[in-house]
């Protein structure tokens, strides 16, 4: 059941053979759906295969995820209901990498973590935490990488763009998204979408 759809290089896998998936912990249903809904999109815009909710299950957030994909183009998989043990040990099974990203992790700017994980071999597993994750997230037993954008109080949405936009360069600004209903026209000044 965690076998991620494994999704083409167009938008959702910048790096040939290489995919980024998101493990969203700790999501409450009635408080964090709005940010949880921001971390989806996020990872979705930004080069992720798919995100995990895990052990709690949204049907609105994942059909409004859904409803974006098929409208928006790409392939972008979201399931949920999954316990993150599960997740977890189906991911080191396979050999993938865990990154945690917490304000407590090795700085991404003055420490060679990234350096380290772009080194690293396998799928890689961006665990978001929602609410105040379990320590276990912290050890080995779970991440091979806690990273931290900046030492400071933030926001997990931010801490996952950044990151995405440092691992691959800008260049996941740039990509398109196979068969998309709607696409925005960039312009300098006012608002321009077509309908291909």
């Amino acid at each position: 059941m965690v076998n991620l759809k494994q999704s083409q290089k167009t938008n959702n896998q910048i790096e040939p053979n290489r995919k980024i998936v998101v493990l969203r912990w700790g999501h409450r249903i009635y408080r964090d759906a709005r940010l949880t809904t921001h971390v989806a999109l996020t990872a979705r815009a930004l080069g992720c295969s798919g995100l995990f909710l895990s052990d709690s299950e949204d049907k609105g957030l994942k059909e409004s995820i859904e409803k974006v994909t098929e409208n928006w183009g790409g392939e972008f998989d979201f399931q949920m209901g999954i316990s993150w043990k599960s997740i977890v040990k189906k991911w080191k099974t396979k050999e993938g990498k865990i990154v945690h990203l917490t304000a407590y992790g090795e700085n991404i700017e003055t420490s060679d973590v990234l350096n380290r994980i772009k080194k690293s071999k396998g799928d890689i597993l961006l665990i978001v935490g929602s609410q105040k994750v379990p320590k276990i997230f912290y050890s080995n037993e779970i991440s091979d990488f806690n990273v931290s954008i900046g030492n400071q109080p933030h926001s997990e949405c931010a801490a996952l763009a950044i990151f995405l936009d440092r691992f691959f360069e800008g260049k996941e600004l740039r990509s398109s998204f196979k068969e998309a209903k709607i696409m925005i026209i960039p312009k300098k000044t006012g608002k321009k979408t077509l309908i291909p």
